[in-house]
């Protein structure tokens, strides 16, 4: 009896870490299943976002029990930056009428507090070095599980549960298709890519603490799934601060080696290389000279991304055109014309119209870039750019530039203004600042693990100019936990940092 007592204090004693463990495992590999539907959006809470608010439950009894402390590092920039983000809600909700669903847009506010609350969490859970390499190795262990479900999707046909289209947001099963990108236990392709490449120092990081190969093993793995999600952005981060972290660190040899193997697997698996030359595509568009209205020479298919709408003149000569793709682009014309007016096709006054539609058809030959690209700088980005400048200040609220803008720092500036904007950016800053600190006060081999945070978070920069990475669940939740650790350790290894400080004083 008494040992089952010593086993359930324990076990109480430890909740929270138990709880932690089982979190660091549970958020990246829980498929994306729907729980509830979030109306007016095609969003749906699934049950990877009850995790943390059972974390956050099991935290906040034992710390009431003093079973745990809280560390407060970081909590007064934290709050001032959930302060801001919920005064631009309030006052777009209610004085500018800039949040037009208030229930979506109070729900987008909270997401930030639950985002950001494990790292509170895992920086009160560390209690030593042991303890924060104990949650890293797990971390690591994860990571490894979910590129081998990646490469199980793209060669076993394991399946695929999709949040980013709105038509499979209902959780379906699906098998992807030779050309479809992964996205393993994440929801979409650029949600797993971006957490691939805040991982990859980490695991460069704690190849030079260890000097163990199967870490480096699984960095060529997490570079491997990298490039079968064809995220051209995520690979942009990788690129920057794998160079970065190598060069800074003086890995020269590794270095060359690195960039070596990633240009054989970029023509190994050729996906990510398709995905760059379709950036920008060399095409014939057939311009309308009386109405503007244009049409695109391509032939569209699942598996080549079709070009957008943005376009650069290569001349203004005319070019030699078979007419009968005149006589084509002319009859489409003349049939959407008509389905606009609402009249009933009538193919002999359609071909007449077509016929006087030909003659103002000029063809251009242009660079268009891809769809994707095309959309962000046509709609996306103006669309930010356009709640920024309508309120420099505070934005037009969470949620009121819709769920994507496809760049995290034009998507901070048009929702919560200059104010929620400079607040987050400094956090981000203070948090590399902090960890550098710690690394330059370590003398040890564990300085790899404390610069491979910060590279790590470059590399979520650079994706950010591309991607809302900081606000894609699975990504915002790994993040906050791996910065939560980071302060843990360097709060109970604080003296370290003080002399750092000392030192550079002298």
């Amino acid at each position: 009896m008494k040992k089952l007592l010593n086993l359930l204090k324990k076990i109480d004693d430890n909740l929270v870490h138990f709880f932690l463990l089982l979190y660091i495992v549970i958020v990246p590999l829980l498929p994306k299943f729907p729980l509830q539907h979030v109306e007016y959006t095609y969003i749906k809470i699934r049950y990877d976002d009850l995790v943390p608010i059972v974390i956050g439950f099991v935290f906040f009894i034992q710390w009431l029990r003093r079973k745990i402390r809280l560390n407060t590092k970081f909590l007064i920039p934290v709050i001032f930056f959930w302060g801001a983000v919920f005064l631009s809600f309030a006052y777009g909700a209610y004085i500018q009428n800039t949040v037009v669903v208030h229930n979506v847009g109070l729900l987008h506010s909270l997401r930030r507090i639950q985002y950001m609350a494990i790292f509170f969490i895992a920086s009160s859970a560390v209690v030593s070095e042991k303890n924060f390499l104990q949650y890293l190795r797990v971390y690591l262990g994860t990571l490894f599980v979910v590129c081998v479900y990646a490469l199980g999707q793209k060669f076993l046909a394991f399946p695929s549960i999709q949040s980013m289209n709105p038509a499979y947001v209902d959780g379906r099963l699906l098998t992807l298709n030779p050309e479809d990108r992964v996205n393993s236990t994440f929801g979409g392709h650029f949600d797993l890519a971006a957490y691939l490449t805040f991982s990859m120092p980490i695991i460069l990081g704690f190849f030079f603490y260890t000097k163990k190969k199967r870490y480096f093993l699984l960095f060529l793995l997490s570079l491997l799934v990298l490039l079968y999600t064809t995220a051209r952005s995520s690979f942009g981060g990788y690129l920057v601060s794998i160079t970065a972290f190598l060069l800074f660190l003086r890995k020269f040899k590794l270095y060359a080696l690195i960039i070596v193997l990633t240009a054989i697997l970029l023509l190994i698996t050729g996906d990510m290389t398709k995905r760059f030359q379709q950036m920008f595509q060399v095409k014939t568009v057939f311009v309308n000279s009386k109405t503007g209205q244009e049409n695109i020479d391509q032939l569209i298919t699942v598996k080549k991304l079709p070009a957008g709408g943005l376009k650069v003149p290569l001349s203004k000569k005319s070019i030699a055109v078979d007419p009968a793709k005149i006589r084509q682009i002319a009859l489409e014309q003349a049939i959407d014309e008509a389905k606009r007016k609402g009249k009933a096709v009538n193919m002999i006054e359609i071909q007449k119209r077509a016929d006087y539609i030909s003659q103002f058809i000029k063809p251009e030959r242009t660079v268009l870039c891809d769809i994707s690209c095309a959309t962000r700088l046509q709609l996306e980005w103006p669309r930010a750019i356009g709640a920024f400048l309508y309120n420099p200040i505070l934005g037009t609220g969470a949620s009121s530039i819709t769920e994507a803008t496809d760049n995290d720092f034009l998507r901070w500036l048009g929702e919560f203004g200059l104010l929620g904007f400079s607040i987050f950016v400094f956090l981000l800053a203070s948090l590399v600042r902090y960890v550098n600190k710690a690394a330059r006060a370590s003398t040890g081999e564990m300085r790899y693990i404390y610069y491979a945070f910060s590279f790590g978070v470059l590399a979520l920069l650079v994706n950010g100019l591309y991607i809302d990475v900081f606000e894609a669940s699975k990504v915002a939740y790994n993040f906050w936990l791996v910065a939560g650790l980071y302060v843990g350790l360097i709060g109970l290894q604080s003296n370290p940092v003080k002399k750092y400080e000392k030192r550079k004083t002298k």
